[in-house]
């Protein structure tokens, strides 16, 4: 695993291979919706579980049934591997 952060055009390669993620403010981030509260919090769970496993937690808020992520790496000031890696678990809890 690489332990820098991703240039601005390895990122732009990359982000292709994501669904609906998009880089904002150096983060990639997402918004989810579902079909109410106790759906949209046991999504957030699920990340949380993956995340955990990973050591690599999002930036996210809740309010009812929407979600917003967004990830970056901290202590490497940008975008990484592990950024891409958590989003892509992310998308899979999700489905096509």
């Amino acid at each position: 695993m690489s332990n820098q952060a991703l240039t601005k055009a390895e990122i732009d390669a990359r982000i292709g291979e994501l669904n609906g993620w998009r880089v904002v403010d150096d983060k990639l981030e997402k918004g989810f919706e579902f079909a109410d509260f106790v759906e949209a919090f046991g999504f957030m769970s699920r990340v949380a579980l993956l995340a955990e496993k990973q050591d690599h937690h999002p930036d996210w808020s809740n309010v009812y049934k929407q979600v917003r992520i967004a990830l970056t790496t901290h202590d490497l000031g940008g975008i990484s591997e592990r950024d891409f890696r958590l989003a892509s678990d992310i998308d899979q809890l999700i489905g096509p």
